[in-house]
């Protein structure tokens, strides 16, 4: 009987399609039909996306390797005739870009170790302890995420401005002082996200860990940085990366409150206005940047901004999605 069953089943395989589909009662080509217009429709999509995506990137890398003679040339629309990286010469003096990349990085990095850290504390305490008020101020950290940074760019100008010291007003603004001082209050970029997002993955956390660690004789804070944050690497390292990236194209923060420190976000903001100076040197008298060779010159420097952040996504891509994975399995 099994050797009559395998005979069948090889007999019907080797029958062609339509005698199959015949056999179905016409199921069967409706079922693949369906099945490739599917795949043909989700094919164009994913298709119209990326080149959503990426489009705007790619027609920035051709503009930058294009000599100023080709931006005004109607035949040439992507590969340029004339080849040149005067562009990038150009975008990478108007924005000082090895000092400006140096202090990004060093910012970035800074205020990102700072953020992540008093987050995490934060979002234990919210996630563990019963304190007065904590529906209100766990209130408070979902406003920090709906309400805008811009309206309160007044009193965050004026409070650091007249920064009062014990009776002394200090002029914190042109340095690193308000950063840190609002980093270490909570009160950064996307802080309330970050506090909300460990929150959630802490309360996902195995209650019996810690309580096996105050049985051994374990505080708080030991517990904390001894069992809560070894297990906590995934979300911790997704509000890193969060945080660095966009404290990278941060320009509100950067220019509200860093003032001469050259950062990437504030120096590319003004660079059309600085290569309009530089064309007044270069030519002598008043110049007027032409419209497409300015937009070329900032396509450029947009791309010297991003280029690290392309660099630091290869690096660390396997990482990011697996404490996303990880992050979204425990949430």
């Amino acid at each position: 009987m099994t050797k009559d069953k395998k005979q069948k089943s090889v007999a019907v395989e080797k029958r062609s399609f339509w005698e199959r589909n015949e056999a179905s009662g016409g199921i069967l080509l409706k079922e693949t039909s369906k099945k490739y217009v599917v795949s043909i429709f989700r094919a164009i999509l994913l298709f119209g996306m990326c080149f959503m995506i990426l489009q705007p990137i790619l027609n920035k890398i051709s503009l930058s390797f294009m000599a100023e003679k080709d931006l005004y040339d109607t035949t040439i629309i992507v590969l340029p005739k004339h080849f040149s990286v005067n562009n990038w010469q150009i975008a990478a003096k108007l924005i000082d870009y090895s000092a400006s990349l140096i202090n990004t990085i060093w910012v970035s990095c800074l205020v990102s170790v700072i953020e992540v850290f008093v987050c995490s504390l934060v979002g234990y305490g919210f996630s563990r302890f019963q304190f007065p008020f904590k529906r209100f101020w766990f209130f408070c950290v979902l406003l920090i995420i709906i309400i805008p940074p811009q309206t309160i760019s007044t009193s965050l100008f004026l409070h650091f401005r007249y920064y009062n010291f014990f009776g002394m007003t200090l002029n914190l603004r042109g340095s690193m002082l308000p950063y840190i001082l609002m980093c270490c209050g909570c009160m950064g970029l996307k802080n309330g996200l970050y506090i909300f997002m460990i929150r959630q993955f802490y309360l996902g956390f195995p209650f019996e860990l810690e309580e096996a660690a105050y049985v051994d004789g374990c505080g708080p804070f030991k517990t904390f940085f001894r069992i809560m944050v070894p297990g906590a690497k995934p979300i911790l390292t997704s509000c890193f990366l969060f945080s660095f990236v966009w404290q990278w194209t941060d320009s509100f923060y950067t220019g509200l409150f860093l003032g001469k420190i050259k950062v990437l976000s504030t120096q590319i903001s003004g660079i059309i206005d600085r290569f309009g100076s530089y064309l007044s040197k270069l030519y002598g008298g008043s110049t007027v940047a032409p419209v497409g060779y300015a937009n070329a010159v900032l396509s450029t420097g947009i791309l010297l901004v991003i280029i690290p952040l392309i660099v630091l996504y290869l690096f660390c891509q396997r990482l990011f999605v697996e404490s996303l994975t990880s992050t979204g399995v425990k949430m």
